[in-house]
């Protein structure tokens, strides 16, 4: 008897595809809140992107969400105007809202419609209602 001979099939290589990395959509992530001391309303903030003195961000959390201005920064109780990717940095804080370890450090991005919400004027005149008296 005579052993059959397989036959070799040749397959076809397969296409590498690389797959390229989804850009997240939303506010961009300026940094974390490592600790927050609350007698001097400070944050110690761990960045992971550039920030400057003058920008507007938002801070997000649990139980937080405000926006505030950066009117002044330090690292190791020095001021400075910018700060880069992977420095650690400390903000003030505004009266009256507190941060928490973990909360989020976005950029703020300011749209039409939440400036003209912030600029409409009540409707009505106050001083001709009957109730309140000026």
């Amino acid at each position: 008897m005579k052993k059959a001979k397989k036959k070799a099939i040749k397959k076809n290589p397969k296409k590498i595809v690389k797959k390229t990395a989804k850009k997240a959509k939303g506010p961009k992530l300026l940094g974390k809140i490592m600790h927050y001391y609350d007698k001097i309303a400070v944050a110690a903030i761990k960045l992971v992107a550039p920030l400057k003195v003058g920008d507007t961000v938002n801070i997000k959390g649990h139980t937080t969400d405000f926006c505030q201005k950066i009117d002044s920064m330090q690292i190791n109780h020095q001021n400075v105007v910018k700060a880069k990717k992977g420095d650690e940095i400390g903000i003030k804080v505004k009266a009256g809202e507190a941060v928490r370890d973990n909360d989020n450090l976005f950029e703020y991005k300011e749209t039409k419609a939440k400036t003209e919400i912030n600029q409409q004027k009540p409707a009505g005149n106050f001083k001709d209602t009957k109730f309140l008296k000026f």
